[in-house]
């Protein structure tokens, strides 16, 4: 197929401008990979941390024991006055030099058991 002088070159120039849009969609796509482990491994760190306080340990250490190490900078596990506990977890931020985006928070609860 014969192509005109002046189209030549045309499919490169379209690439390189939308090259932009497809690394920004890459990060928000990572970005959201790593909101949504942030949120699943709030839940577990608070499980962790209201089994802990049920038996008397350290709902702190519980909690960042289960929680990577990227997780754990900013990690806060507050004791509830129902006998659960709050953790938070900051969401790190993909690009930008490792601040945060937001935080992430949840809550557990387990009935301390007697003999």
């Amino acid at each position: 197929m014969p192509t005109r002088a002046g189209e030549r070159g045309q499919a490169t120039v379209e690439l390189v401008g939308v090259l932009p849009l497809v690394a920004v969609l890459g990060f928000a796509l990572w970005q959201s990979a790593v909101a949504g482990q942030a949120l699943w491994m709030a839940g577990a760190a608070a499980r962790a941390a209201a089994r802990a306080a049920a038996i008397g340990a350290d709902p702190a250490a519980a909690a960042r024991a289960v929680l990577p190490p990227r997780l754990e900078h900013g990690l806060r596990v507050r004791r509830q006055d129902d006998g659960g506990v709050r953790v938070t977890v900051r969401i790190p931020a993909v690009v930008g030099g490792g601040g945060a985006v937001a935080s992430t928070t949840a809550g557990a609860r387990f009935v301390p058991q007697g003999p």
